[in-house]
């Protein structure tokens, strides 16, 4: 089976854009939450969230721009960082044998919203002509191929907050097939919005902190409250490694494996104990082949909210056997806030810079961790550590679990 690397990388985030950014802000432990900037949100039990400072125009066409939703946006900007990171220009990738796997939980969140705005209020013939081909959530996967004409495979997962580690997979499988050489994945969101905010603010999902965003994030913590909304894109230039060692290309790691896995038992809750989790977390170590005592940190979905944190927990003592045979664990959600359909895309990529840096990313404001959670979840500060595997977890609304190990090469 042909072997399968990471050569780019691509992050848009609350709390750095490009790689270099990325690694600093995780470094530093920046807190990447604030009051909300995009819309008034004064109407709203919750006013915080992750945005992304980014001049979208200097990546890409104004026109364009402005016929595709901000999702879209994200992801063509993160495409472009993880092409240009690789070294590889559009002359380089143009043909079928490139593709795409770039997904998003949501979707135009923002487009639904305005062009429901001007149907109520205007009529629907008043609505913008590209308000479909805003909304549709394979639009990251399609504008990217159209914009560097990638005619290879084009796949767009969505599995809400696992879809950029399952796209990181799908991607994976493309290459180990031999249906292409060259896949662009990852995963991009932009749910800040009146309803991307209300909607999660309904459910109690969100943490209400509005006078203390940078703490708001609190995965671990004994006095969590619920995730924080964040906005960004992930992307990972993926290629077949003869290819990559052909070209002279600069090597991150090696995708090594993955997994997928159903909890089929709640809407919105993980099943009791994380057994969902478990499942695609040794499925995944097994498709790696690796055992999980080789494995030297993991960046886990931790999103902050009561029942996430204790089940993954529990899902990791399952898998290792005992609280102190788990590997370092951080959230980097306690930077980021919870990039929904991003966040594989994004955690991928921390973990591949974890592997190369040599330097393990922490979980900021773990001042009061919950005695019920007793792993070493790196508090604070970022730890230097040579690690030779990592694993990536994201589970998702549905029951949709995914896990992902990267490894040195």
């Amino acid at each position: 089976m042909k072997r399968v690397v990471v050569t780019g990388i691509g992050p848009v985030t609350p709390i750095g854009v490009g790689a270099q950014a990325f690694l600093e802000g995780q470094h530093e432990a920046r807190n990447g939450i604030r009051t909300i900037t995009r819309f008034d949100a004064s109407d709203l039990t919750v006013r915080i969230a992750g945005e992304v400072d980014v001049d979208i125009e200097a990546y890409v066409d104004r026109k364009e721009a402005k016929r595709v939703d901000r999702f879209v946006q994200l992801a063509l900007v993160g495409s472009a960082l993880a092409l240009e990171d690789a070294g590889l220009s559009e002359d380089d990738v143009r043909g079928e044998f490139a593709g795409t796997s770039i997904g998003s939980g949501i979707g135009g969140l923002w487009s639904w919203e305005q062009q429901s705005l001007i149907r109520a209020e205007r009529g629907a013939m008043r609505m913008s002509p590209f308000f479909i081909p805003s909304v549709i959530a394979n639009m990251a996967s399609g504008h990217v191929a159209m914009r560097y004409g990638l005619t290879g495979p084009s796949n767009t997962i969505v599995t809400a907050c696992a879809t950029g580690t399952g796209s990181i997979i799908d991607a994976m499988r493309v290459i180990q097939r031999g249906e292409a050489e060259l896949m662009l994945t990852g995963g991009a969101e932009a749910c800040v919005t009146p309803m991307g905010i209300g909607g999660f603010a309904i459910m109690k999902a969100l943490s209400t902190r509005n006078d203390d965003p940078g703490a708001a994030s609190r995965p671990f913590s004994a006095t969590r409250d619920g995730f924080v909304a964040g906005e960004g894109a992930g992307v990972l230039v993926l290629e077949e490694y003869e290819r990559a060692k052909a070209r002279g290309a600069r090597i991150y790691a090696e995708v090594l494996g993955g997994a997928t896995s159903a909890d089929a038992h709640h809407i919105t809750a993980p099943a009791p104990g994380g057994v969902g989790a478990v499942r695609a977390i040794k499925w995944a170590l097994r498709d790696a082949k690796v055992d999980p005592e080789q494995v030297g940190y993991v960046n886990a979905h931790g999103t902050s909210t009561p029942a996430n944190d204790l089940n993954e927990t529990l899902a990791f003592k399952a898998v290792w056997g005992s609280a102190s045979a788990v590997p370092p664990v951080s959230s980097t959600k306690s930077m980021t806030g919870h990039t929904l359909g991003a966040a594989g895309g994004i955690e991928g990529i921390a973990v591949v810079q974890a592997i190369v840096s040599g330097v393990l990313p922490p979980t900021r404001n773990l001042h009061d961790p919950d005695p019920q959670l007793d792993l070493d979840y790196i508090p604070h500060t970022a730890r230097e550590a040579k690690v030779d595997v990592a694993l990536s977890t994201n589970f998702a609304f549905g029951g949709q679990n995914a896990a992902v190990v990267f490894g040195r090469i």
